[in-house]
């Protein structure tokens, strides 16, 4: 019997779990998939809404399918349709335009929404943002940032986090003057260690933002006069005409939590993303798996390609966690940091190099272990992010020589212990589009023989940019191979 399963969220991983059914059962023999979304459009990239708001690409390049790409297959996906309840008696979703829809299997991707701070003046009395603030979480939000700045819009961006600081640079590109206030006494302190933080902080502001370390905004008021300004916990005001809050995330859980199903922060999942209904399951930002919730998409997918596999009968897939790489990309900013960043100085086991530049505005450290690349902190160091991504999502030996880890002494736009001859076939290649050494490599089968093409082909590349040089190489070794 073909197995009735809905999906409820169209985000990231929702769209991505319908994509991975289809492509697993092209003729919909074993599975049925419904995707119900309450946002209007189609399902769009998340990581691509910075380049929005600097408006580098519009709204509909961030389009993760053309609009008839899931009619033409006979997806079923209800978008602007929001799921009031779930009754696990009936086994069906009950949904604010009426309609009612069975499952065998329910999954949810419900994803996240902004998380706003105690902050005097910043909500209405509906719980929605007031007028001239806005929660950035989604394309909408965009959209309403772009709309409203102008030459001069004073901005002030409530923290300084991943999504703050992108799109703090999106604002300060259309001409505004943005401050970026956070609690820290440096900006993403999750993913930087103090030395870079530092390095990170001079380099915002040399390019133009103003950076506020060590507060909060406690207040949003309009004065007579002056206009609209923000107070920070020291009682000093900056001026605001727009106030954007990237202070973190929450998990949509109100409708599991409704359904009676095991929540903490997020909707607790086994290996198998099961919760304790076990036809029921929870994805992406809206999971919470060995305690973690993940905030990035990458996990998202991942854990989507794990219930597609459960659900189309490969009961044992598990999924063991993501190793989380972090990418901020804008322009004059280029930083990526991956696992262990901040190490104890006690610690024997791990080598750590580092490399400051300040003046430059470049700052490089990777953490070793047993020779395996463990983590990393790049900054200004574009040219050897890849790279350094592909040993440590590989697992591959580090070069003896371990200073070319830093010094980006590259052969063939990749290290030897790193080459594409050596990556496996499921090696992500371009983490933003989820593309894999095989993808990559079928497409250049297919007839994709430059980087340009690869990225018609498979959109590698056309997310943070980080991949270019792995994708470079990887078709200078494919020409190779094929002479």
């Amino acid at each position: 019997m073909t197995r009735r399963v809905v999906i409820i969220g169209n985000g990231m991983a929702g769209a991505r779990l319908q994509e991975e059914l289809h492509r697993r059962d092209p003729a919909g023999e074993r599975v049925t998939s419904v995707v119900i979304g309450d946002e209007p459009g189609s399902a769009y990239n998340r990581i691509l809404m910075s380049n929005v708001v600097a408006g580098r690409i519009t709204p509909a390049d961030t389009r993760l399918r053309a609009d008839n790409w899931y009619s033409e297959r006979n997806l079923q996906t209800h978008t602007g349709v929001r799921v009031e309840r779930v009754d696990r008696d009936a086994k069906t979703v009950h949904c604010d335009d009426g309609t009612v829809h069975g499952y065998d299997s329910l999954v949810f991707a419900t994803g996240s929404r902004a998380f706003i701070p105690p902050i005097d003046g910043a909500l209405a009395e509906s719980g929605r943002p007031m007028e001239g603030v806005i929660a950035f979480r989604n394309l909408a939000d965009c959209e309403s940032i772009v709309s409203s700045l102008r030459e001069g819009t004073r901005v002030v961006v409530v923290g300084g986090g991943l999504l703050g600081l992108e799109a703090a640079r999106g604002a300060l590109l259309r001409g505004a003057q943005v401050t970026v206030v956070h609690p820290r006494s440096f900006p993403m302190e999750k993913q930087m260690d103090a030395a870079g933080g530092a390095v990170l902080t001079r380099v915002l502001r040399e390019i133009g933002m103003d950076v506020v370390l060590g507060s909060r905004v406690t207040a949003v008021r309009d004065e007579p006069g002056t206009g609209r300004e923000v107070v920070l916990t020291d009682g000093s005001t900056l001026g605001a005409d727009l106030v954007i809050v990237t202070a973190g995330i929450a998990p949509n859980v109100e409708l599991a939590t409704a359904a009676d199903l095991a929540v903490e922060r997020g909707i607790k999942v086994d290996d198998h993303l099961r919760t304790n209904d076990p036809s029921i399951y929870a994805i992406g930002e809206c999971a919470q798996h060995r305690d973690i919730v993940y905030g990035l998409v990458q996990p998202g997918w991942e854990m989507a390609e794990t219930v597609a596999q459960n659900l189309l009968g490969d009961q044992q897939a598990a999924y063991e966690g993501t190793q989380q790489i972090l990418r901020l990309k804008a322009h004059d900013v280029d930083l990526a940091s991956m696992g262990e960043v901040d190490t104890d100085p006690n610690d024997l086991e791990a080598e750590v190099l580092t490399l400051s530049d300040p003046h430059r505005g470049r700052y490089a450290k990777v953490v070793v272990r047993k020779d395996r690349l463990v983590g990393a902190v790049l900054l200004g160091n574009p040219e050897v992010v890849g790279t350094i991504t592909q040993l440590f999502d590989s697992g591959a030996p580090v070069p003896s020589d371990r200073m070319r880890l830093l010094l980006g002494h590259l052969i063939g736009g990749a290290t030897e212990s790193a080459s594409p001859a050596q990556m496996p076939g499921d090696a992500i290649i371009c983490r933003c589009n989820s593309v894999s050494k095989k993808n990559l490599t079928d497409a250049w089968r297919k007839g994709a023989r430059s980087p340009m093409a690869m990225a018609d082909a498979t959109r590698a590349t056309t997310g943070c940019g980080s991949c270019e040089s792995v994708v470079e190489g990887l078709c200078e070794w494919l020409a190779t191979a094929d002479a």
